[in-house]
């Protein structure tokens, strides 16, 4: 087994300490704020506002989660976010499936005109006020539409499927297929989408993370409050300064309702993250080998 063992120099030895260290430093500079966000959440506002917070819990207090569990708005937010998510990521994710097979097909007439088409609108686009317009026009303003509809396929994307597929799906097996009298919309379904969850699941995870963050556009484009989704809230708490009066309404003084809303902050910031640390294990196998698509030749 000695024998076996690959010698290494002192040089390398030395470069994977560094390297280590290295990373081990940014894995905790990245994951401090978290950890600070999680640990506020359960302490006493006070002494987080005080900077006595600063590695453990202190005061520990499940008020704001208590409030969170009694706020309507919260969960009609979620709600939404959720139904939003879910909408655009399979419309989202089919579309650029289907769209990226069939600009990687070589039979496709015209294939380097509409992918060159398809590239020039990752460079240039209509601005804020013409897509407004046109939403408008569509008469899908303050509705789900609105938020799911203008930017349901990526070019990027799109590119990247486009990429996969050309290498990944051999002309060979298209050509046996046809042979046995297999059309083309039967063999994307049965041939090409099951042999396809690596960029499936990178789609979605990309797809799912965008929307689920996302407030421009709803911000832009409902009006009415019972559509709000979750981001939207959290985001007029966290830049106005203020929670709805329902939430923190039995507080007995003006430095009580203060309190509780500097608390309840943290708290729908751990709550608007969980859906997602829920969803990665899911796709995490497949994520490192599809965003790895296209990185040798395009």
């Amino acid at each position: 087994m000695a024998a076996n063992k690959i010698r290494r120099s002192k040089a390398d030895v030395t470069f994977t300490i560094v390297n280590n260290l290295l990373l081990g430093i940014v894995l905790l500079i990245v994951l401090y704020p978290l950890w600070f966000i999680l640990i506020a959440s359960v302490s006493d506002p006070n002494l987080v506002n005080l900077g006595k917070v600063t590695f453990w819990p202190k005061g520990v207090t499940m008020a704001g989660y208590e409030k969170v569990f009694e706020y309507k708005d919260v969960w009609t937010g979620f709600r939404n976010s959720i139904i939003y998510t879910v909408s655009f990521t399979v419309i989202a994710t089919f579309l650029t499936i289907s769209s990226g097979y069939v600009l990687s097909r070589k039979d496709l007439v015209g294939r380097k005109l509409f992918t060159t088409f398809f590239m020039v609108c990752m460079f240039f686009n209509g601005g804020m006020i013409p897509t407004y317009m046109v939403v408008r026009s569509l008469h899908m303003i303050d509705t789900i539409w609105a938020v799911i509809i203008p930017n349901c396929v990526w070019v990027y994307n799109m590119l990247i499927a486009r990429t996969f597929f050309a290498t990944s799906i051999p002309d060979e097996m298209l050509e046996a297929s046809q042979i046995d009298g297999c059309s083309n919309l039967r063999f994307f379904f049965t041939m090409v989408i099951p042999l396809s969850p690596a960029i499936i699941a990178v789609e979605v995870l990309f797809y799912a993370v965008a929307q689920w963050n996302a407030f421009m556009d709803p911000l832009i484009y409902l009006k009415t409050k019972d559509l709000y989704p979750l981001q939207i809230i959290l985001r007029n708490i966290l830049l106005m300064n203020s929670v709805d009066s329902s939430m923190v309404g039995d507080a007995s003084s003006m430095d009580e309702r203060q309190r509780l809303a500097d608390m309840l902050k943290y708290v729908l910031i751990i709550i608007s993250c969980v859906p997602m640390f829920i969803v990665y294990p899911f796709v995490q196998k497949y994520f490192v080998k599809g965003v790895m698509i296209g990185a040798v030749k395009g």
